[in-house]
């Protein structure tokens, strides 16, 4: 335990020092939300890569891994594709339009983007925003208190809090430019230390060349990449909701205030690469720990809860346990905190600026400047967090039996469903419209609870809409009620501006 405390003293002292260090450089509005737009490509891609895993990934994933086998490589599969994408075709254009708008947010794009009359787009963006972001923050509040409980034996409630405080501190203290160096802080971490667990775990287990052997002896659908489900549709539905998780990549607003902070477009083409590999490699040493893990720990007809915690989120710390002394494994628990806390941050940054930027002073006071609104965006910041907060010690007293993937999963569906249809069609459609825009938002924004209290539940089509989840079927919705919307209001609005590509 001491030498936990040791470890994890010093790494939230380098967090409170990156805090007061970023704070030297807040001088305005541009700098707490985006970072003075200055930032280069090996900032920006760790902070958006480390922005968009979040604690899912070394808790969830690692357990999915266990549970599913190797048909949890579709994650994998899903997010590399839509880091990919997001970052070889929609980056440079949504760069060029929000440098030429000077947006700071992707409310400000928007507005500007469709040359809207009156701040009804703007308003809703910002709510439909924040109310998303407050859920998926309290994912990660959540995963903070079982990584607190997991790792060092405190009580669930009393590691949350503590680490709601300490990410609250550093941002209040430096704001977006704090996030950002933070993330790549912590994201070299997660990186680091995703890689090396499996490797060294595989070749300290002497038996390692029966791996796959082993986990079919164990259940042979664990080493069938298509989940090995006897009804080929539930097949398909349970590979596809696996795989739509990368659709969130596709014009999240906490990822892509990372491209309105970078310098320039030159930085993205450099960028993107850094991006995909730390995708491709973080995602598959995450699954690859579960399959160590199940194969390791679980005999054939055990249920992989007895050994491996609840919905296997025990994975990785009894992987860790089995493989590392324990000042390594003090380390690694930094490492769980910093993939958390990355998400916190950034989520935390963009709710406020929805809030101050997006309401407050465009729609309410736009005769306030920038520079009087730092301070307030500070408490606006701290009110949104106290509000997570709530929210998860909430979902904890009265959900039980949640799992870490699915929690996080929903808030992260709600963002994307809401938001991703909407930025694509406005980067590449002419005729997407300021009408089409709000179809999206509402109807995304409103598919997400949709399908997961209604749809889910029904007989017949309910479990195969559960092995899909919420992800791509509320994206298909937003996608199909914005395009349609768009078209019929056609006559009403200009045709939007589409940049030409440039390398």
């Amino acid at each position: 335990m001491l030498i936990n405390l040791i470890v994890l003293g010093l790494y939230f002292a380098i967090l409170f020092g990156i805090g007061i260090a970023a704070s030297r450089r807040i001088k305005n509005m541009d700098d707490y939300y985006a970072g003075g737009k200055s930032l280069g490509y090996w900032m920006v891609a760790f902070s958006a890569r480390a922005t968009g895993e979040s604690g899912w990934l070394l808790i969830g994933l690692t357990a999915m891994g266990a549970l599913a086998g190797v048909s949890a490589y579709w994650v994998v599969v899903g997010e590399v594709l839509g880091v990919a994408v997001s970052w070889f075709f929609m980056a440079k254009p949504f760069k060029r339009l929000t440098d030429k708008y000077d947006s700071l947010t992707v409310p400000d794009f928007l507005e500007s983007h469709f040359k809207a009359k009156g701040h009804t787009l703007r308003m809703v963006a910002a709510l439909c925003l924040a109310s998303f972001v407050v859920i998926y923050v309290s994912a990660q509040i959540d995963i903070t208190g079982k990584a607190f409980e997991t790792f060092l034996n405190l009580n669930y409630f009393t590691g949350a809090i503590i680490g709601f405080l300490i990410v609250v501190a550093y941002i209040f203290i430096g704001g977006f430019l704090a996030v950002v160096w933070s993330d790549f802080f912590q994201g070299l971490l997660m990186f680091v230390g995703l890689l090396a667990l499996p490797v060294v775990a595989y070749f300290a287990w002497d038996q390692h060349a029966e791996l796959f052997s082993r986990l079919e002896n164990i259940d042979p659908n664990l080493v069938n990449i298509w989940g090995g489900n006897e009804d080929p549709w539930m097949q398909t539905a349970k590979m596809l909701g696996f795989a739509f998780i990368g659709l969130g990549f596709l014009g999240s607003p906490q990822v892509y205030a990372r491209f309105i902070s970078v310098k320039n477009t030159a930085e993205i083409n450099k960028g993107r690469w850094v991006a995909i590999v730390f995708t491709l490699i973080s995602d598959a040493a995450a699954v690859s720990i579960g399959l160590l893990a199940r194969a390791l720990f679980t005999d054939t007809g055990m249920d992989p809860e007895a050994a491996l915690g609840m919905s296997g989120e025990d994975t990785l710390m009894v992987l860790l346990k089995d493989t590392f002394p324990a000042v390594i494994i003090a380390i690694y628990i930094a490492i769980i905190l910093s993939a958390i806390m990355s998400t916190i941050d950034s989520l935390l940054v963009v709710a406020s600026s929805a809030i101050v930027r997006d309401l407050y002073q465009k729609v309410f006071h736009p005769e306030i400047g920038n520079d009087k609104l730092t301070r307030m965006s500070s408490y606006i910041t701290l009110a949104m967090a106290l509000l997570a907060l709530a929210v998860a010690m909430l979902v904890a007293i009265n959900v039980p039996g949640r799992t870490v993937f699915w929690f996080t999963i929903f808030g992260w569906s709600g963002i994307a469903a809401t938001f991703c249809p909407m930025i694509i069609y406005a980067l590449f459609w002419k005729k997407f419209n300021q009408s089409g825009a709000l179809a999206c938002m509402i109807s995304g924004f409103l598919a997400v609870p949709f399908f997961k209290f209604y749809v889910q539940e029904l007989d017949g089509i309910g479990p195969y809409f559960r092995e899909l989840d919420v992800m791509g079927p509320a994206f298909v919705v937003s996608f199909i009620i914005g395009g349609a919307v768009s078209l019929m209001m056609a006559k009403k609005h200009k045709i939007a501006e589409i940049p030409e590509e440039q390398n």
